[in-house]
């Protein structure tokens, strides 16, 4: 069972505040020479904030084949004066200003009839802003037709973090179809139902001292290799596997009565997975998107549908720390790595999330949620909207469609505090070391605004969040019980915070975290529920390199000795010392969390 690392990528534009506009445009490119066959409609939209004199923007931009298919394409615009490119994604972008190129990646090239793409880039601007007026795809001008076929909205739109516009989203988004009928699902499946409590793990903490006190306690089951769906005796799930899990699911929903059940589980095998750590890298290389598909979902989704599980209510946590990587761990990012930039080229986490949704949503009685990252890595205005951009791309890629997701999930292995009581985020905190101008300072904040943001990027607005409490708690002697009066900033920041870590983007086995809220529905506006999706107890990664034969490496955050890196500010690591190979049990850990929860145990 592996984990997932969280990072903090620093915004590159650390100017406070400004307003957030939504700006639309969209074209229909019909032929204009006799031998060209192309006709499509082309959607731009830009999310832009102001600073100063100018400010950032991020472009989403929908091509859409109206006619015969195009094998391989090629977009151009011109970007109006004062506008520069600083960073795109899902297409091979070339110039900086004026005159802008993307041709399409190797994975979305062919576009049949009716069908479409999304890309998208970052920019700045000076003076005042505006959007590109006329695009070409394979040099057929964007010159005709009927003109814009959603209205733009005001420039004084409301950014992101507050409620979507009511405009509809623009006719080139593909449709989206109802969820698949004559299945149980409910609006949240987690009110008025008990969730699946997973023997292994409940014995394992039963075996520490005091451990009795929380053995009850629902927690995800990870599937983290493709052995995992069959049992692998490994030192957490020993020999149960998938179907031995629903089976067990099905004894304790049999033993509670009317009330149905949850059960729990966590798809996380991508190709190439987690490119930017390595204690959680898979088994799966970056290529192997056949072997992901048929070996990998496609065993999980004849299982999950089988009659005998069809009152469960399965709920499937969707590749943790994925799509956030190709926002913000690509190109010239602090955090970039190779092997990001070679996902984003290759498609294969967009197209896998997309097969998994797919698959895995035409079954009635599963609820797929999308991991989101956390406030601490996506938080900040140029990670904000490209992500929910490209969750919008990956879930209709691979015959998926939006209406595949039931929700999403922040936080998930990490160690965001639920709640900041005593620090209100605003122009003067965001320039404390601890927010560096991030717009948000705990989970739930970010969950209810990033819920909002990806119903604007045309998600249903019924989707649901769940926030993973499993390690957030931060009680204890350490924890402050009111607001600093200190002069300097950052000592008053410091002295109040609840996240005790000694930066963000710090994600492995943290030194004085504790349980946090324990798992409840609706606990919320907009919070389907509080889940302990990564089972406390065990561990992120290894202190010292450990050879194992399940794929996962040795990652430098989790050295105690570590100083650090962009990620997490060249800051100490704050692991624990002694780890295990990640989602192996590591008693240490739970004893900390237990000593340290709050609520209190």
């Amino acid at each position: 069972m592996s984990t997932a690392p969280r990072r903090t990528v620093r915004r590159g534009l650390l100017a406070a505040g400004g307003a957030s506009a939504l700006v639309a445009a969209a074209l229909i490119i019909p032929a204009t020479a006799a031998h060209a066959a192309v006709v499509c409609s082309v959607t731009y939209q830009a999310n832009t904030w102001n600073e100063g004199s100018g400010g950032g923007f991020t472009a989403s931009i929908t091509i859409n084949n109206r006619q015969d298919p195009v094998n391989g394409w090629t977009l151009r615009f011109t970007l109006p004066s004062g506008q520069t490119f600083t960073q795109g994604w899902s297409a091979n972008w070339s110039g900086t200003s004026g005159a802008i190129t993307a041709t399409n990646a190797s994975w979305n090239g062919n576009l049949g009839t009716g069908a479409s793409t999304s890309i998208g880039f970052n920019g700045r601007w000076t003076g005042s802003y505006s959007s590109p007026t006329a695009f070409t795809l394979n040099g057929v001008a964007c010159n005709g037709g009927t003109g814009p076929t959603t209205a733009p909205p005001p420039t004084t739109a409301p950014p992101p973090t507050t409620a979507p516009p009511t405009t509809a989203p623009p006719t080139t988004a593909p449709p989206t179809s109802p969820p698949p009928t004559g299945g149980p699902r409910v609006d949240n499946p987690y009110v008025g139902a008990d969730v699946y409590v997973n023997p292994i793990w409940s014995a394992n903490v039963s075996a520490e001292p005091g451990g009795s006190r929380i053995a009850n306690q629902p927690t995800g089951v990870w599937l983290d290799r493709t052995s995992a769906i069959y049992g692998n005796n490994s030192p957490t799930t020993g020999d149960m596997g998938l179907a031995d899990h629903l089976d067990e699911a099905v004894r304790q929903d049999a033993a509670n009565g009317s009330r149905p059940l949850v059960v729990q589980i966590v798809i996380y095998n991508l190709p190439g997975r987690d490119c930017a750590a390595l204690a959680s890298n898979g088994e799966l290389g970056p290529t192997e998107i056949g072997v992901y598909r048929t070996e990998y979902i496609d065993p999980i989704r004849e299982i999950m549908s089988r009659a005998e599980y069809r009152a469960l209510r399965i709920v499937s946590v969707i590749e943790i720390d994925s799509l956030p990587n190709l926002v913000t761990n690509v190109g010239s990012r602090p955090g970039a790595t190779a092997q990001c930039d070679t996902m984003l080229a290759n498609g294969n986490y967009v197209n896998g999330v997309g097969y998994a949704l797919a698959q895995l949503g035409s079954v009635p009685n599963v609820y797929n949620y999308v991991d989101a990252a956390h406030h601490g890595w996506i938080g900040w205005d140029d990670n904000f909207g490209p992500t929910a951009q490209l969750m919008a791309e990956a879930a209709r890629a691979s015959g998926s469609t939006l209406a595949n997701v039931h929700g999403f999930i922040t936080n998930t292995a990490n160690y965001s505090a639920l709640r900041e009581p005593y620090i209100t985020v605003d122009s003067t905190t965001r320039q404390s070391s601890w927010i560096d101008w991030n717009q948000y300072n705990d989970e739930l904040s970010f969950a209810q605004a990033f819920r909002q943001r990806l119903v604007q990027a045309g998600f249903n607005s019924g989707i649901g969040m769940l926030i993973d409490t499993s390690r957030n708690g931060w009680g204890g002697s350490a924890r402050p019980s009111g607001p600093s009066n200190a002069s300097d900033l950052n000592t008053r920041i410091n002295e109040s915070r609840i996240d005790r870590r000694i930066h963000k983007g710090n994600w492995c086995n943290q030194s004085g975290a504790g349980l946090g809220e324990r798992p409840t529905a609706a606990p919320a506006s907009g919070i389907d529920a509080y889940v302990w999706i990564k089972p406390p107890g065990e561990s992120d990664g290894s202190s010292s390199e450990i050879p194992n034969d399940e794929g996962k490496g040795f990652d430098r955050m989790c050295d105690p000795t570590y100083g650090g890196n962009p990620r997490n500010g060249n800051s100490a690591s704050g692991a624990l010392p002694d780890a295990p190979v990640s989602g192996h049990w590591f008693s240490a850990q739970i004893r900390q969390l237990m000593q340290n929860a709050y609520p209190p145990l």
